[in-house]
């Protein structure tokens, strides 16, 4: 598979990116196809998309992160299809999120605490699916600009209002961005760059600690 490249200078995850979910961004002179306009032309150019982001089963880069209240952080980025993710935030945040493919911990290095998720309930599953599924229930909205489409998904009797916004090129169709919104309406966005794909990543980059998990999550 070959190395890809996304460009990006800021972008956002937080603890809402996995017990929220994610909103599109507001865009301007694009394309829109809702959901309820049952649009054959949407639906290709979402499939497309997501057939080929779900054939990339590696990746990793750096972030940048703006979370809801323009706080801003970065670090390196691994993910292994399905359901696989690693956040290291560079210092000073103390920050690791990992998902194993079956949950997701947010943990503070510094307080020693911990946060754990089933994953199937948080909108980041949507991102780190063996497929995106873009049936009709789960594609929110589709827009397509010169330089950016978005795909928006959610799925209402399992993340509620929450919905995950993913932003692709337009002519490569690599990943440039997402923002999750929670119900709240509240965002947090991600860019990524310096994007590689096709690596090989061991099973320890996506390990919890789950012994430490327990004895120190927050509320445990």
């Amino acid at each position: 598979m070959m190395e890809t490249k996304t460009d990006g200078r800021n972008g956002a995850i937080s603890r809402r990116v996995f017990v929220g979910g994610l909103a599109a961004l507001a865009g301007f002179g694009v394309t829109t196809f809702g959901a309820g306009d049952a649009s054959a032309q949407a639906s290709a150019v979402a499939q497309r998309i997501a057939d080929h982001f779900s054939s990339v089963k590696t990746m990793a880069g750096e972030f940048v992160q703006f979370g809801p209240r323009g706080e801003q952080t970065g670090g390196k980025f691994y993910i292994r299809r399905p359901g696989r993710i690693r956040f290291n935030y560079e210092a000073p945040s103390p920050m690791r999120v990992i998902a194993d493919g079956k949950s997701v911990v947010i943990g503070n290095m510094k307080l020693k605490t911990w946060d754990i998720y089933p994953l199937s309930k948080t909108p980041l599953n949507l991102l780190l699916s063996e497929r995106i599924d873009l049936s009709s229930r789960m594609v929110r909205d589709v827009r397509v600009e010169p330089d950016l489409i978005t795909i928006v998904l959610g799925d209402r009797s399992i993340f509620g209002d929450s919905t995950i916004t993913m932003m692709f090129d337009p002519k490569s169709y690599n990943l440039r961005q997402w923002t999750i919104t929670d119900a709240q309406k509240k965002d947090t966005s991600v860019m990524i760059f310096n994007v590689r794909t096709g690596i090989a990543l061991d099973d320890k980059v996506f390990r919890i600690p789950y012994d430490e998990v327990r004895n120190k999550r927050r509320g445990g």
